[in-house]
């Protein structure tokens, strides 16, 4: 039985996709306490969308990080999320966190993550949905116009493009498309747009205007992540 609390894809349309897309890599942390806090700050701030990134661990590893996410945020916790954002004044209609597994649609599902993410290494999109299902977030990462036109034929519900700068969070990184990539993607898909890659608070607002839906952030929410976050939100509106 599909969970009640689960994204649909005709539920949320593209002007309700979270502006700040959240991304929690293990790779700079020593323990799963460390990474639980990052996501914890993330969203005592207002973030509604974080993404579980280990490039490095192994199955097992990667499952136990994932079920202390899940944990963090289970309905009741998220009830509880909710209750403090709206302390703080944030709407009440933003308070559930929804997580997401970057590349692993077994683990997506064994620690009941509400979608996955995949890049052009990775499985099908339509492999990702047999597996997961129609009622999970299936995003899929592209490069240029011609993987974006592939992805937007897929039955993924949104699309990611980047690298928009310069980053500093792969070792192998694609060619920069830079804003005016964001602007020929915006014209390809009628889907959600998110940009990635070398994205900050100084930039953000750019991303924005040339046409992305979201801004997905790795390195620029590492250090003092809850003010942070809440900066970002701030301005992207």
């Amino acid at each position: 039985m599909t969970r009640v609390d689960r994204w649909s894809e005709s539920d949320f349309p593209m002007a309700q996709f979270p502006r700040l897309y959240a991304i929690v890599d293990a790779a700079p942390f020593t323990s799963t306490e460390t990474l639980v806090q990052l996501a914890t700050e993330l969203a005592a701030a207002g973030c509604t969308l974080i993404q579980y990134r280990n490039k490095l661990g192994n199955a097992r590893f990667m499952l136990e990080q994932a079920k202390e996410l899940r944990r963090l945020f289970s309905p009741d916790q998220n009830s509880q999320v909710s209750q403090n954002r709206r302390d703080l004044g944030h709407p009440t209609s933003e308070g559930a966190v929804r997580l997401i597994m970057n590349d692993r649609a077994d683990l997506c599902l064994a620690a009941d993550f509400d979608g996955v993410h995949v890049g052009q290494d990775d499985l099908s999109p339509e492999a990702v949905r047999r597996i997961i299902g129609p009622d999970r977030w299936l995003g899929v990462s592209t490069h240029n116009p011609e993987e974006l036109r592939e992805a937007d034929l897929t039955s993924a519900g949104y699309l990611a493009i980047g690298p928009v700068f310069v980053t500093s969070s792969k070792a192998n990184p694609d060619p920069v498309v830079g804003l005016e990539g964001v602007r020929r993607a915006r014209q390809l898909t009628r889907k959600p747009l998110v940009a990635i890659g070398g994205i900050t608070r100084a930039n953000a607002a750019s991303v924005l205007e040339a046409g992305a839906d979201s801004v997905a952030v790795i390195s620029d929410l590492l250090r003092d992540p809850r003010k942070s976050a809440e900066e970002f939100l701030r301005i992207l509106g």
